[in-house]
């Protein structure tokens, strides 16, 4: 679920799996050519390496067609996976962003977190689709769809959302905040390193990533790993809600404080916007009231649903 809050607008880009963005021109030839996705037909692609990098968390990267073919995503868009349950013969659908996109060739890889069974007294059978990718082998393989979403950032700043039913309407920013929850910060992940690739692109960018745990934060090292290369346009900051002793960042739910503190306040003339990505009440409890206390406000036509976020919220 990825929430985009604008200074002048709150763009929420988010729903439960979550949130989609920055642009090179996808060539729209799924399968063909060298460019690995389909936009239309679901494709096969086989598991090539699975990494366990936390007690719930993995990495599963995927080849593509060939060694020279790119994934064909542009930045911020996601993929659709699917299979079919064999319990019931229904298709289980989710949709995930990779920590690669197109810069990467002949591979692709995701950090999903794994919800098992029996674990979540609201969700006793765990996440259909985390449970199934986990369950792979080696050289099985996954059916995938893509790109899709409602938000491209063509870079510089620029963006263009979509909203279901809505027109579409073309933003710029100097400066983006971020708040993410737990594997929402997938979808970050992807835009931080997409703007700081393109050494023209001057774009800074604020992120809050929360988690309940310490042992939960995904990705840990490469982020602190770019916040110490690029000090002038990374920030970042963590709030655990089960701090260790000696925590030296925020603990808690998020809050107006936090935001002020962290995140770049809104400008007059929209040059800030702020993107969420996590568990929505999460989005919708904390970090929505508490921007629009720090003055940023709804633009009508900007709000939309998509799944762009690697998060199972909801067991199906």
């Amino acid at each position: 679920m990825m929430d985009l809050i604008g200074d002048s607008a709150i763009l929420l880009i988010a729903t439960l799996g979550i949130a989609a963005l920055l642009g090179l021109i996808l060539i729209r030839l799924g399968g063909k050519g060298n460019v690995a996705l389909d936009p239309d037909n679901f494709l096969a692609f086989r598991l090539i390496e699975k990494e366990a990098i936390s007690h719930d968390t993995r990495r599963f990267t995927f080849a593509l067609q060939s060694p020279e073919t790119k994934l064909g995503l542009p930045i911020g868009q996601h993929i659709s996976f699917r299979f079919s349950d064999p319990q019931n013969g229904k298709m289980v659908l989710r949709t995930y962003t990779p920590v690669t996109g197109d810069e990467t060739f002949g591979k692709v890889s995701f950090v999903i977190k794994v919800y098992k069974a029996g674990v979540h007294p609201k969700f006793p059978d765990g996440g259909k689709m985390s449970q199934h990718l986990d369950s792979l082998r080696i050289g099985d393989t996954m059916d995938m769809r893509g790109p899709k979403g409602h938000v491209t950032y063509w870079g510089h700043g620029a963006f263009k959302v979509k909203p279901i039913g809505k027109p579409v309407s073309e933003r710029r920013a100097t400066s983006f905040g971020m708040i993410a929850g737990g594997t929402g910060i997938t979808p970050m992940l992807q835009i931080i390193k997409a703007i700081l690739r393109d050494r023209s692109d001057r774009s800074t960018i604020s992120l809050i990533y929360a988690n309940q745990s310490e042992e939960d934060i995904l990705l840990r090292e490469e982020l602190e790993s770019i916040a110490k290369q690029y000090p002038d346009q990374f920030r970042l900051h963590y709030t655990l809600d089960r701090p260790p002793k000696g925590w030296t960042y925020s603990s808690g739910f998020v809050t107006k404080e936090m935001i002020e503190a962290n995140i770049l306040g809104p400008s007059e003339n929209g040059s800030t916007q702020v993107f969420m990505c996590g568990p929505p009440p999460m989005i919708k409890f904390a970090c929505i009231p508490a921007l629009k206390d720090l003055g940023f406000t709804e633009d009508t036509g900007s709000r939309s649903s998509t799944n762009a976020a690697n998060v199972e919220i909801e067991a199906a």
